[in-house]
């Protein structure tokens, strides 16, 4: 009985020092654990949001005349003339310059006599024929008196009446011939005035009074005479980058600043799209139509453009605080897990506070508020919203 006792005594002595080393063990892991986690660091997230983008982006522009051409003359002569010089403004027809050709007056004058003499011809070529016409009328009248005429004469009075009409129509021609020569001489000689071709202002003027000037592939072509530009209509050309250039129509409304006015804000729609990207500059020339009543804007000054930006279809958006980079790449740090995991991006607009990204990013990620490359890849975090 009591080997018993004895035995049962000793087993629960056992037991309890048995469980008393397991609680210490657990306590020990517990305690082990806790600084574990209180040293993993806390990291403000912010959910990756979904949304069409509504935006405006800072673009450069360059206002460009809508019309502008160098003047050349279309015929080959000295400057006689000139009634303009740079900063003149002048109108759709204005004479501006008067040249001179001596040799075209000598083809007018040659010209003006082959005429006169075809007519001379075709006056002479009538009057024959009025006359072979007459005598034949009366030879045949004569000839119904037998023995009166002679066949043969009659037959030769009525050739020669053929052959002059055959004759007046070849001098018609002749006359035709030579009046269209002296009109082509006319036209040219008008080409020695030259006008303007459309409203503007001349912008440069290349020659004085005795130089060569002609057409392009002449002597002289080498050396236009004016070079005119529009005044109240410029084209404002914006190369637009090819990830800002889609769903933006034609007839949208764009604001744009120039230097000279500091302070003052335009507008013009958006009127000629290009539809090609500029394989060296990955951009797109877009034209905005920009009516200046006044001419205050200057042709070749560059602008900033407020370009809006639309995307038919959702994207991403981060804080813009959430994009990091190094010297290798650009990337946020996405929060799965209580581990920080780089999500390489790339950056589109800027919508306020957020900013477009495109990268294996899906609505409701938890990625941190301030991006870092200290937040190594797989390091134990503590996220916070």
């Amino acid at each position: 009985m009591r080997f018993k006792t004895a035995l049962s005594l000793l087993a629960f002595l056992f037991s309890s020092a048995w469980f008393t080393s397991c609680a210490r063990q657990n306590q020990g892991a517990a305690e082990a654990a806790a600084p574990a986690m209180a040293s993993a660091p806390k990291v403000e997230v912010a959910p990756v949001i979904a949304e069409k983008l509504r935006a405006s982006v800072e673009l450069p522009g360059q206002l460009m005349p809508y019309e502008a051409v160098d003047v050349y003359a279309k015929e080959t002569g000295f400057v006689k003339w000139i009634g303009v010089d740079r900063g003149s403004r002048v109108k759709q027809g204005e004479l501006i310059t008067q040249l001179e050709a001596p040799e075209l007056v000598a083809q007018r004058s040659e010209a003006d006599s082959k005429y006169q003499s075809a007519q001379s011809q075709l006056l002479a070529s009538q009057a024959k024929l009025a006359a072979d016409q007459a005598t034949y009328r009366r030879m045949v009248v004569a000839a119904k008196v037998p023995g009166a005429i002679a066949g043969n004469d009659l037959e030769v009075a009525e050739k020669s009446a053929q052959a002059d009409q055959q004759n007046v129509a070849a001098f018609q021609k002749n006359v035709k011939a030579a009046q269209d020569a002296l009109q082509a001489v006319a036209e040219v000689e008008s080409y020695l005035k030259i006008t303007a071709p459309f409203d503007g202002q001349v912008t440069t003027r290349y020659v004085h009074p005795g130089a060569l000037v002609g057409p392009q592939g002449g002597a002289g072509a080498s050396t236009p005479i004016v070079r005119i530009e529009t005044l109240t209509r410029l084209r404002l050309v914006v190369p637009v980058p090819e990830y800002d250039a889609g769903d933006v129509p034609e007839g949208t409304e764009a604001s744009f600043s120039v230097p000279s006015f500091p302070g003052r804000i335009f507008r013009a729609p958006i009127a000629r799209i290009s539809h090609e990207v500029n394989v060296n500059t990955r951009t797109m020339p877009v034209e905005l139509d920009v009516r200046d009543p006044h001419a205050q804007l200057i042709p070749g000054t560059f602008c900033q453009v407020e370009w809006p930006v639309r995307r038919n279809y959702p994207t991403m958006f981060v804080p813009t605080t959430a994009v990091a980079s190094d010297l290798a790449r650009t990337f946020v740090v996405r929060v799965q897990n209580h581990r920080a995991e780089w999500v390489d991006v790339k950056t589109g607009a800027t919508a306020g506070k957020l900013i477009e990204v495109f990268g294996d990013l899906k609505e409701g990620d938890q990625v941190a508020v301030h991006g870092s490359d200290q937040l190594t890849p797989g390091s134990e975090v503590t996220p916070e919203s």
